[in-house]
C-alpha cells in the first residue's frame, strides 16, 4: 500500500537527522528523508515541504497508523508538526489465488481490454473498468491487482473477475 499525507507546513529534515538514528537522508541523491518504523513495519518518506509518503503497510489502517506514529514521534522529540496530517491512499497492490487453472488465450479474447503476449510476459494484463484496476492474471490462477484506492476495490475486482471467468468457462478447478 502507498499513501500520502500532508502536514501543511515545512519540516526541518536536518533536525530530524540530528534527532533520530533510524533515518536515511542523502539530499544529493533524493530530496526526501526515509523514516523507518518497526510497528507497523513501514517506511515513511518525509519531504521538507511537509509532505509524507508511506510505503509497506498491509492495510489502510496500518498506513494511517504509520503516519500518525511518525507525527507522534516527531512531536515527542520537539519537532513541531501543528496540524493533523491529511492522509490519502494512492495505490494498493495485492495478490490472490483463484484456486484453479485459467485458459489465458480464451480469457484474453473474452474479457476484452486485455494484453496477452506469452512470448513477452507469461501473464495476461486486464484493465478492469469497474473497479478501475489493472490485474495481472496467470495460468495458475494466481493474480496481482494494482491501482486500487480502497481495499474493497481489491475484493470487488477479484470477485468480479472470478465470476466472469466461471461464467465464460475459462477457469478449471481440480
Amino acid at each position: 500500500m502507498v499513501s500520502s499525507a500532508s502536514t501543511g507546513q515545512k519540516i526541518d529534515l536536518d533536525l530530524i537527522v540530528k534527532t533520530f538514528r533510524n533515518v536515511e537522508y542523502r539530499p544529493e541523491q533524493f530530496p526526501g528523508l526515509v523514516f523507518r518504523l518497526d510497528s507497523p513495519k513501514t517506511a515513511i518518506l518525509i519531504f521538507g515541504s511537509g509532505k509524507m509518503v508511506c510505503t509497506g503497510a498491509k492495510s489502510e489502517e496500518q498506513s494511517r497508523q504509520a503516519v500518525i506514529n511518525t507525527v507522534k514521534k516527531l512531536r515527542a522529540s520537539r519537532i513541531i508538526v501543528e496540524d493533523k496530517p491529511d492522509i490519502q491512499v494512492q495505490n494498493i497492490v495485492a495478490s490472490a489465488n483463484l484456486g484453479g487453472a485459467v485458459d489465458l488465450e480464451k480469457s484474453a479474447f473474452l474479457l476484452g481490454r486485455t494484453m496477452y503476449e506469452p512470448e513477452q510476459f507469461p501473464g495476461l494484463i486486464y484493465r478492469m473498468d469497474d473497479p478501475h484496476v489493472v490485474i495481472l492474471l496467470f495460468a495458475s490462477g494466481k493474480l496481482v491487482v494494482a491501482g486500487a484506492k480502497r481495499e474493497s476495490d481489491v475484493f470487488n475486482a477479484v470477485t468480479k473477475l472470478r465470476e466472469r471467468l466461471e461464467s465464460d468457462k475459462v477457469i478449471f478447478y481440480k
